[in-house]
């Protein structure tokens, strides 16, 4: 897990992907300016999963809305939320949905959940995975916020098909934005 800046990176220095940059910046306009989304009873999206094939430039599109926004950044990749001790899985999880509470506003960004995030249920004689542990932890965390958390979470994948669907239900991952390979437009 890692906390960081945006790295000098802005959407306008990202070629192409013109519609993705848009549906980005509403979450940065509430990160800005939440005072008048929740005077106008709006509520903050509490996350976006960025898809789109391998090397299109999920991550940097993320770190893009970071320099953008001009908040704290906290990343981790899915992959190291498996790669510790059996059985503290879900710890890191809580750990970082703490920071991101605690540096709010801010952006916490997930790469590669499939990682952590597939459906669920394959499992057999009733045994629950560590990927499963960690999974149902994340999805408490995203239960925890309120509309004035102020933490967006992006997360990125090329897989969106092996996804758990309570992961794509409303108010966890349910903005989903397409990131174009680079030249193409949609």
């Amino acid at each position: 897990m890692s906390q960081q800046k945006g790295d000098g990176i802005y959407p306008r220095y990202v070629a192409g992907c013109e519609e993705a940059k848009l549906e980005i910046m509403e979450f940065v306009n509430f990160l800005k300016n939440p005072k008048q989304y929740q005077d106008l009873g709006a509520k903050i999206p509490r996350g976006a999963l960025l898809t789109g094939s391998p090397s299109t430039g999920k991550t940097l599109h993320a770190k893009a809305t970071v320099g953008e926004a001009r908040v704290p950044f906290i990343t981790m990749n899915g992959s190291e939320f498996l790669e510790m001790f059996v059985g503290v899985g879900p710890a890191p999880v809580h750990d970082m949905f703490a920071m991101a509470r605690k540096n709010a506003p801010c952006i916490l960004f997930v790469d590669e959940i499939d990682a952590i995030g597939q459906k669920r249920g394959h499992r057999h004689f009733g045994s629950q995975s560590e990927q499963e542990n960690t999974l149902n932890q994340l999805l408490l965390e995203m239960d925890r916020f309120n509309p004035t958390t102020n933490v967006v979470v992006l997360s990125g994948t090329n897989r969106p098909d092996v996804l758990d669907p309570a992961l794509m239900r409303l108010g966890c991952f349910d903005h989903q934005i397409y990131i174009c390979p680079r030249g193409h437009q949609r």
